[in-house]
């Protein structure tokens, strides 16, 4: 018997070799040092560190979750660091990667440190890792600050967020917590003084009251009766198929339609002579090949252009050589091709082309600057091309610039007036809006209701994500404008949807089959 427990021993001692030699560089036997259950876990300055530690991992976790469900606004992102630092760059990418690498290095840690409590080994981080873990803790901190400040609209995806995943989330609480309870158990039990056990069972055991009443409070669109659920939101393609072609191009649009797209949203600007093309940015230097055609006009105004200057330009080089968007599929040999030989698109080209397959079309005009000649005829040259040029069928027209709103609807009656912000029902009547364009930070599943119940839709823009669109659908929204409508296509159903019934029992199981493990774990 003797001889059997020293062998079990012995062959345990590798195990925490590796545990402390990863955590601490103490890979000898006679370098760590054992710790009675119950007592103080280590040092009076490493007792000082070890909140750090859980600090690091904490900020990390948050940041990390923040960034992955952004994942829906990293062009935006990506585009703003463009007009910041003049170069196209995948920063969103490299970001996420960063945040997953330090959450892996620090749960980690956490990890080994958890081992060697259990194992009644005292904890002593080497101080790399601790170097490591205040990196960890800066970059962590300083990204969320960050965010805060320079991207304020990002805490109301987080929030978003939160009515889809909530319920998962509260699952993975509470394994964790069964997952503690072997430590906290192991210490806490054993104690010599009642101060001690009260000082780690107590918090403890608050957290877990809180994570088991928290449902309570939790509420989801998706959790809803069987029959309730309306249909499955229009898709408007953002600028075409922006993530399989060249955005506001030819092969864009097409590329929304042969995906079963409802729609087409765009950018409209006036040449200085007068024909209007589609072009989202200020400038032609993004998304053309204007530094070698025109070396000398990188920064000039898209609209001191003329048409013929306009049409030398290609338009669909730099989407091969860029890559927009962080999470792009591969381009087959012909797509590149024909992505190759994009040319800037007319906007009478654009109607034309949405017309004869019946779809809508949204977009957002831009007053060409100071000194232009169509400067103050902007709206009335847009209108004419629409109505005499395009021939484009009035009720696929969503109108939606807020200039000259009633002149607009008295020479066109047939438009569907659209509005880009809420406001109140009344004024929305008397202004003959009958859709809204709003952000999708803006979602609220009863102001959708309110608007609908007085024959007003609501498009929510840009949604990628199938989570959000599944969150849309969910709230009510008639349609999204998106970048993906190759992807949401494909949902038959939103994500996460589950009956209250449904959500009640996953609820209740996983509290009592959690207090279960946890009561066995503590009576052992």
């Amino acid at each position: 018997v003797v001889r059997r427990r020293l062998l079990q021993r012995y062959e345990h001692q590798p195990f925490i070799s590796c545990l402390a030699g990863f955590y601490s560089c103490r890979w000898k036997r006679y370098q760590r040092q054992r710790t009675e259950p119950g007592k103080c876990c280590c040092k009076m300055r490493e007792c000082l560190f070890f909140p750090l530690l859980v600090g690091a991992f904490c900020f990390s976790l948050v940041f990390l979750y923040m960034w992955g469900e952004g994942k829906n606004d990293y062009n935006n992102f990506d585009w703003y660091n463009y007009g910041n630092l003049g170069f196209w760059f995948l920063w969103s990418l490299v970001i996420l990667i960063l945040a997953a690498v330090l959450f892996s290095y620090v749960l980690l840690l956490m990890v080994l440190a958890m081992c060697l409590l259990a194992e009644g080994q005292q904890l002593y981080l080497h101080w790399s890792h601790k170097i490591g873990t205040f990196v960890v803790l800066g970059f962590s901190i300083a990204c969320l600050f960050a965010l805060t400040i320079l991207w304020r609209d990002h805490w109301k995806t987080i929030r978003l967020s939160f009515q889809i995943t909530a319920p998962y989330l509260h699952i993975g609480a509470i394994a964790i917590m069964v997952l503690l309870s072997w430590p906290v158990a192991l210490h806490a039990i054993r104690a010599d003084k009642k101060v001690i056990q009260v000082v780690i069972i107590g918090p403890y055991v608050a957290i877990l009251l809180f994570l088991f009443l928290i449902p309570l409070g939790m509420y989801s669109p998706c959790i809803r009766e069987v029959g309730t659920l309306g249909p499955k939101p229009a898709l408007i393609g953002h600028r075409g198929a922006p993530m399989l072609a060249p955005e506001n191009t030819e092969m864009s649009f097409q590329k929304t339609i042969e995906h079963g797209g409802d729609g087409l949203e765009t950018d409209v600007t006036i040449s200085y002579d007068g024909i209007p093309f589609l072009m989202h940015d200020t400038t032609l230097k993004r998304t053309t090949n204007i530094k070698d055609v025109y070396p000398n006009d990188t920064d000039k105004n898209a609209a001191l252009f003329t048409w013929d200057a306009l049409e030398k330009l290609n338009a669909g080089t730099w989407f091969l050589k860029d890559k927009p968007f962080s999470f792009m599929g591969s381009l087959s040999e012909a797509d590149k091709k024909q992505a190759m030989n994009q040319s800037i698109y007319k906007l009478s080209s654009f109607l034309r082309l949405a017309d004869s397959h019946n779809k809508l079309v949204i977009f957002d005009l831009y007053r060409p600057p100071e000194k232009h000649p169509y400067r103050n005829l902007w709206i009335s040259r847009i209108l004419a091309v629409i109505l005499k040029e395009s021939g484009i069928k009035p009720h696929l027209v969503l109108w939606l610039n807020n200039n000259v709103r009633s002149l607009v609807h008295s020479a066109a009656p047939g438009f569907q007036q659209t509005m880009g912000s809420k406001a109140p029902i009344e004024d929305l009547l008397k202004n003959n809006i009958v859709k809204l364009n709003l952000v999708y930070t803006d979602m609220s599943s009863e102001d959708i209701r309110k608007y609908a119940e007085a024959n007003i839709t609501t498009n929510l823009y840009v949604v990628n994500e199938p989570w959000l669109f599944s969150l849309a659908w969910c709230s009510g929204a008639h349609s999204v404008t998106t970048n993906a409508v190759h992807l949401l296509k494909n949902l038959s159903q939103p994500l996460f949807l589950m009956t209250p019934q449904q959500y009640n029992i996953m609820w209740i199981l996983t509290d009592i089959t959690s207090l279960l493990l946890i009561s066995l774990i503590f009576a052992l």
